[in-house]
């Protein structure tokens, strides 16, 4: 039997996060480990976490970062952390929020135990028009923008990067969470570039499993602000310039947007 570990990076969800959820999933499904990571909560998160760790203290893990270090790193710590358990296979990870169901986080979780060539599955807004993909309006036009932006960078026909469901085969978490990620909310475009450079352009494709999700819902309380938003399209910018190979003309140009990023 595989056994599948599950990030859940948690900032002040103490009433979002729906604890009856997570501790039925794991009484269903006996293949599952959830680690939560308590990326330095200013509110009573922590006391939640412990406590459902104290219900199933074996299946149930628990990091409490001290500082908020932001989504990449929350699911860079749960990510090494499990890579060191002896008697994990597959580790992913999934938004607190359940906008991306745990029903769905099993059903990628089984593709990628269906095919012994993948190393990589996500879940996808995109890939199918559902009617049970539920977004606002501004917030689809806003990330049609973005994803428009993120395939340019990528080189990859892949039509959603950011989905807050992916799993991967043990065997390429430290190709892919070995270092820090240049961003604290963009990493999953981090993620397709390592793999992009680990596995080659050609064989990618071969790895990967982009699956429609059958519904997603959107939850009010984004973690996101109005200026990390704002600030996207040059994150994803100085992402695109430090993943590529530095040139003499463009080396300049990286400087200038290294000392932008560090003033924001």
């Amino acid at each position: 039997m595989k056994l599948t570990g599950i990030i859940i990076p948690c900032y002040n969800e103490y009433y979002r996060l729906d604890k009856e959820k997570f501790c039925q999933f794991l009484k269903e499904n006996k293949n599952y480990h959830l680690c939560f990571v308590n990326d330095g909560s200013s509110d009573n998160t922590i006391d939640l976490l412990l406590e459902m760790k104290k219900s199933n203290p074996f299946r149930i893990h628990v990091l409490d970062l001290r500082e908020n270090c932001g989504k990449a790193t929350a699911v860079q710590e749960g990510a090494n952390y499990l890579a060191s358990l002896d008697y994990i296979d597959n580790i992913g990870f999934l938004d607190a929020d359940l906008s991306t169901s745990l029903e769905e986080m099993h059903n990628l979780v089984e593709k990628l135990n269906s095919s012994a060539a993948l190393r990589m599955v996500f879940g996808s807004r995109k890939a199918m028009k559902n009617d049970n993909i539920q977004r606002s309006f501004m917030r689809r036009l806003f990330s049609n923008f973005v994803s428009f932006f993120i395939r340019f960078i990528l080189q990859l026909p892949i039509k959603d990067t950011q989905c807050g469901a992916k799993v991967f085969k043990k065997e390429i978490i430290e190709n892919i969470y070995s270092q820090r990620f240049i961003s604290r909310w963009l990493f999953d475009v981090e993620i397709f570039l390592r793999l992009k450079k680990h596995m080659g352009i050609k064989d990618i494709l071969n790895y990967i499993s982009e699956e429609p999700l059958d519904s997603w819902i959107e939850v009010e309380g984004s973690k996101i602000t109005i200026k990390d938003s704002i600030l996207i399209p040059l994150n994803l910018l100085f992402i695109w310039f430090n993943y590529l190979k530095i040139t003499s003309k463009s080396a300049s140009t990286i400087v200038k947007l290294k000392e932008i990023h560090m003033m924001l």
